[in-house]
């Protein structure tokens, strides 16, 4: 079609435009003959007269009304009475020759001009009303003539001449028939078209506005078409209009002109079926019986474009939804009833829609699985819709829900399936929360058939997922079994496949939407003994790892999920339902600390001492927040402190259970100099400085290719994963056991200048001793009371002891010392600064020490 919107409604392409009908004879299809080709052409109704003007009398006339009536012209001269005559002669004879000419000449050029000049724009199509055989059309356009799109200049100069002596044709009552001479020269309907009054001089505009009534023609002829037309098999059709019209211009019958003219549609000519878009879609339960059955009803909204100038009110109209069987050349089935209320349709506007379907319940041939398959016509329906890909289903008129609708519409409908595409909903998102509680790991059988479920690592547990459900879905839902094949994945690497392909028991409940949220369905599933193939080893290790150490991991999984469900339709399984989660594995700490591990070192013993180094021995105890149960044969991890390795420890055939874990024997040493050198020897001094006066310190474990025995990669591997915990605490007999308590009170004699302290040794079995001292008291912090030097080795034995008499150097002009003499008698809070060496055995260290809030009694 020509894409200029003053080119007539129905014009072919220049190329194969015809000149004339008595001129050209080819078969080629020809359109413009105007009151076929346009049936959107009217008669005005602006109440215009088609009567002529009436006109002055000519001279020829009066001067022969003149000699008939004879008169006072007998008084003129000779000469006067005889030029009107000849004028009046030569005219007429002159006009005789014309219309002479004309006759013979002039129609197949008018014809031929009439076709390339004529323009028709539509402006507007609507329906009147439908009637028992078919519908009354309102057609509304623009008529004009058009000179400059004449090519042959003869033509278009002998057309304008000829049109604008005519200046206007009137076309009389007449039937449009047409027809497909491609099938059989079947009828495609006809259309009844009014008397039109047109201007046909160049360049002038006729408003139509007419109606017509329009019935279709051969019903199983339409249908066929139509089938071709949704099947692809029409690349093209030719339809062929007849029509005898009577025209006249003005007074002048130009008689009854036999017109038949055909065209071809092909291409972007051919319609399509209209895209739409889906803006509401929900499913609910409804009654559908006085006996309490129930079934599903669909509620469907939806819009689409109307790209023409078309106006009409469909009435309510019925429809079967059908799905395809298990092989393409059976029936379809029916799934659902549905109907449309009156549809408003605007030109160049979009479309709304509303659709109400029932399905009542799903036919057994619906839900059996085909032949040589494993899926049913339902598997493969929800097979493409929840994977988000396009699927098709098929609609068919049927009787309508309205009385009032013509019967010829439901007979067109009913006669025609319609393949109409459904957009798919993606699941892939579904799954909102996906946890595994109560694990329990097993190891492969030893005695295991290779290839069977025992000879893999097998895991129990139970599975809860929630999964939210499409706003769409609100009807009630429960899932009685589930069965899966899931990949498990870890950090982006698959571990392997777990293999639930045995039914396990399900038990769903429906959540109720909250603060705008979708509704969702919580799925229980206890599974057993489900066999884990492990694919990637490394990654297995990689797990382990972790788990072992109390880091916080991830697994992912991707599964396509078989779910039996109960709906208010009956049972049936949907069959590979995507589904995708993360399953946290707990880590021995909760929200990403330590702190829930708690480790409390008590029974401290000292194994043996070197120079550097001091062996130890403890029992631990310490909290197992997860829900795992480990055997551990033999574990060494190292110690460290600000990067550096300042010791090791080592646990030996322990069990460690979920909770409170008491009494675990871990043997430990303590070497600076041998595992990091100078560094780590000064970094392990100020360790052990900050931890005796109190400060929050902490120990981080890191384990290396020696950790696990003929593991190496795995140590290696476990050593990206360090873990820092504040130092644990030892047990002690003083009176806050949060924090290190080594000096209990201290005593100050004034007279005699000494200080004697109570002190707190952490070892039950060993002596510790003290070789030099060199410390400050101070009041209020900061004001001086005494300074201690003293460089005599005393012993510190296990538990509470008291120290020699210690001599003080009194600070007499400070206000620490006068504060000191105003509380003699009494109690004193002061501070202490200062440096210690301390040995325990071989071992020895100086540190430094500051303690805060000390009670010092002062006596005389």
């Amino acid at each position: 079609m020509s894409d200029n919107p003053s080119s007539p409604l129905l014009r072919p392409s220049s190329s194969s435009r015809p000149t004339s009908r008595h001129s050209h004879q080819s078969g080629e299809p020809v359109e413009n003959t105007p009151l076929l080709s346009r049936v959107d052409s009217a008669p005005r109704y602006d109440g215009e007269s088609s009567h002529e003007t009436s006109r002055r009398p000519s001279p020829a006339t009066r001067s022969l009304r003149t000699i008939q009536n004879g008169g006072t012209s007998i008084r003129s001269t000779k000469s006067d009475r005889r030029w009107p005559t000849f004028v009046a002669i030569a005219s007429l004879g002159f006009l005789a020759v014309v219309i002479i000419l004309g006759a013979f000449f002039a129609p197949a050029v008018v014809e031929e001009y009439a076709k390339e000049a004529l323009v028709i724009e539509p402006t507007n199509l609507s329906i009147d009303s439908f009637t028992a055989s078919g519908v009354r059309a309102r057609v509304q356009a623009n008529f004009r003539m058009d000179a400059t799109r004449v090519a042959n200049k003869n033509v278009r100069n002998i057309g304008r001449f000829g049109t604008w002596i005519a200046r206007k044709v009137e076309s009389q009552s007449s039937t449009v028939e047409v027809y497909l001479p491609e099938y059989g020269n079947i009828l495609l309907g006809t259309a009844a078209v009014p008397p039109i009054v047109v201007d046909i001089r160049n360049g002038r505009v006729t408003a139509i506005d007419f109606l017509t009534d329009l019935e279709p023609g051969n019903i199983e002829g339409i249908r066929q078409v139509a089938n071709d037309w949704l099947e692809g098999r029409l690349g093209e059709i030719r339809v062929l209009g007849k029509a005898n019209v009577g025209l006249k211009s003005g007074l002048f019958p130009l008689g009854t002109q036999s017109i038949s003219e055909s065209l071809v549609f092909e291409g972007n000519d051919l319609p399509a079926i209209p895209q739409y878009n889906i803006t509401r879609l929900n499913f609910r339960e409804v009654p559908i019986s006085t006996s309490g059955r129930r079934g599903m009803a669909a509620d469907v909204s939806l819009e689409l474009a109307n790209t023409y100038p078309v106006k009409l009110t469909i009435p309510p109209l019925g429809f079967d939804i059908l799905v395809e069987s298990c092989n393409a050349d059976d029936n379809y089935i029916k799934l659902a009833d549905a109907t449309t209320g009156t549809i408003d349709v605007e030109p160049y506007s979009d479309v709304k829609v509303s659709v109400g379907g029932i399905v009542r319940a799903l036919p057994k041939t619906l839900v059996q699985t085909c032949p040589h398959s494993r899926d049913s016509p339902l598997d493969l329906l929800l097979g493409k819709y929840i994977h988000g890909n396009d699927t098709t289903i098929f609609v068919r008129g049927s009787s309508a829900p309205d009385p009032d609708t013509p019967d010829w519409i439901t007979k067109i409908i009913s006669s025609v399936t319609v393949p109409v595409p459904f957009p798919g909903h993606s699941f892939d998102n579904l799954i909102k929360e996906f946890s595994l509680s109560d694990t329990e790991f097993f190891l492969p059988d030893s005695s295991a058939k290779p290839g069977s479920d025992e000879a893999d690592p097998q895991i129990s547990g139970t599975i809860v997922v929630t999964a939210g459900l499409p706003k769409e879905m609100n009807f009630g839902i429960n899932v009685t079994r589930v069965r899966a094949n899931a990949d498990v994945f870890y950090k982006g690497k698959k571990l392997g496949v777990l293999n639930l392909h045995k039914w396990q028991k399900a038990q769903s409940e429906r959540i109720e939407p909250k603060d705008g949220e979708d509704a969702a369905l919580r799925i229980e599933s206890r599974i057993e003994h489900a066999p884990l193939n492990v694919t990637d080893d490394d990654v297995l290790t990689d797990i382990l790892m972790s788990l072992f150490i109390g880091s916080r991991i991830t697994l992912k999984v991707v599964a396509l999920v078989d779910v039996e469900v109960s709906t208010v339709l009956g049972e049936f399984v949907i069959k590979k339902l995507p589904a995708e989660g993360v399953v946290p594995v707990k880590p021995i700490s909760k929200g990403g600390d330590l702190n829930h591990f708690k480790p409390q070192v008590g029974d401290l013993k000292v194994l043996s001492t070197s120079r550097t180094s001091l062996n130890l021995e403890a029992r631990v105890n310490f909290t197992n927040p997860t829900e795992y149960s480990a055997q551990i044969p033999y574990f060494n991890i190292h110690i460290l402190n600000n990067g550096s390795i300042i010791g090791d420890a080592t646990a030996n055939n322990i069990t460690v259970t979920p909770g409170n874990n008491t009494g675990i024997l871990v043997q430990a040493s303590w070497d600076p100099t041998r595992f990091g050198g100078k560094k780590a020897a000064k970094i392990g001094r100020e360790l052990l400085s900050q931890y005796i006066s109190g400060f929050n310190t902490t120990l981080t474990f890191q384990t290396h290719k020696d950790s696990i025995p003929h593991q190496p990669d795995l140590g290696e591997a476990l050593s990206q994963f360090s873990i820092e915990i504040p130092t644990p605490r030892l047990s002690t007999n003083g009176p806050d056991g949060d924090k290190p308590h080594f000096i209990d009170d201290a005593t100050f004699h004034l007279l005699s200048s000494t200080a004697t302290f109570t002190l707190i040794s952490p070892l039950q079995y060993s002596t510790i001793y003290i070789e030099n001292i060199n410390a400050t008291a101070f009041y209020n912090h900061s004001e001086s009371v005494g300074q201690i030097l003293y460089d005599l080795p005393f012993k510190v034995p296990p538990g509470s002891s008291e120290s020699p008499k210690l001599p003080v150097d009194w600070s007499f002009d400070s206000v620490g010392y006068e504060a000191l003499k105003k509380a003699l008698g009494g109690t004193l809070k002061l501070d202490a600064k200062g440096t210690v060496q301390i040995k325990l055995g071989q071992w020895k260290e100086t540190v430094w020490y500051v303690g805060s809030g000390i009670g010092a009694s002062v006596r005389f």
